[in-house]
């Protein structure tokens, strides 16, 4: 609930898909009375110093995270990873050839939707600061030339994955990612499992995969979670003993999701630091 003394760990701003800065978040973080926030940023840490220096500003809590790009059996899962260690080497090459991938798939979608939309790799990129780029920023271009009404509107119809325009992206396999995280000292949590986007619940033999590969909890708590497609994979958590998190997804302007919507109880934060190999 919104103003609740509890953390949102999955927020994102412009150092990725959102439109907002770190220090912005951490700004209405505190103002909204939010003990603390994460900030996951896709595939990149490039935001955390702004992050945690202005939430120390605001007299909130910090925590270091980030949002990887993973597919698993063919189908698109995100990876939450707190506490990584900066210097992960191995982590941190992998995720390089993930946005690398992702920078060469927008250019060619940038192309083929220039075929039938005045629409040019200049109109995406700007002046932005974004480390990665992928379809929100040719949605967001999409909508700025009056094509679309917001983002959402671009992805049911340009961006979506059966449109003429759409390229698929290389991605990490969701058990190496797992398993990267966990090496570079951190705590994986599976974002978003069921939401309505996916189309499909994350299969109970998937998490149950996932935990035996060092997966630690689970976002079960999300705006975009279709309830009726919850209850397994609580049991399943409950079974395996996973943390279960909550956060709203923030996007700033880019999605509905509003900060602090969905939060994480203090003593779970607690319990994920626990999990982190080495304290940042």
């Amino acid at each position: 609930m919104t103003g609740s003394a509890g953390y949102d760990l999955h927020t994102h701003s412009l150092i990725s898909d959102g439109t907002t800065r770190p220090a912005e978040i951490a700004a209405e973080a505190a103002a909204l009375g939010l003990a603390g926030f994460s900030l996951t940023d896709h595939d990149t840490i490039d935001g955390w110093d702004e992050a945690r220096a202005a939430a120390s500003d605001a007299g909130i809590d910090f925590v270091p995270g980030i949002e990887i790009t993973t597919k698993y059996e063919w189908k698109s899962r995100h990876l939450l990873g707190y506490g990584i260690d900066p210097a992960a080497g191995e982590l941190f090459a992998a995720l390089a050839r993930v946005r690398e991938a992702r920078f060469g798939r927008a250019r060619e979608m940038v192309e083929l939707i220039a075929a039938d939309y005045r629409l040019t790799w200049d109109d995406v990129v700007g002046e932005f600061e974004a480390t990665t780029v992928g379809r929100p920023h040719i949605a967001d271009a999409l909508v700025a030339a009056g094509y679309f009404v917001d983002r959402s509107a671009a992805f049911a119809d340009v961006l979506h994955p059966r449109s003429k325009y759409y390229v698929p992206t290389y991605a990490l396999d969701t058990i190496d990612a797992i398993t990267l995280v966990r090496s570079s000292g951190g705590f994986p949590v599976l974002a978003h499992p069921v939401a309505e986007r996916q189309r499909t619940p994350t299969p109970v033999d998937a998490v149950r995969a996932f935990e035996r590969a060092g997966l630690g909890g689970i976002e079960l708590d999300h705006p975009e979670n279709r309830e009726d497609w919850l209850p397994p994979l609580r049991e399943a958590a409950d079974e395996l003993g996973l943390t279960v998190t909550g956060a709203s997804d923030y996007h700033g302007a880019g999605k509905p999701n509003r900060l602090g919507e969905r939060t994480t109880p203090a003593e779970t934060v607690v319990l994920i630091r626990a999990g982190v190999a080495t304290p940042h």
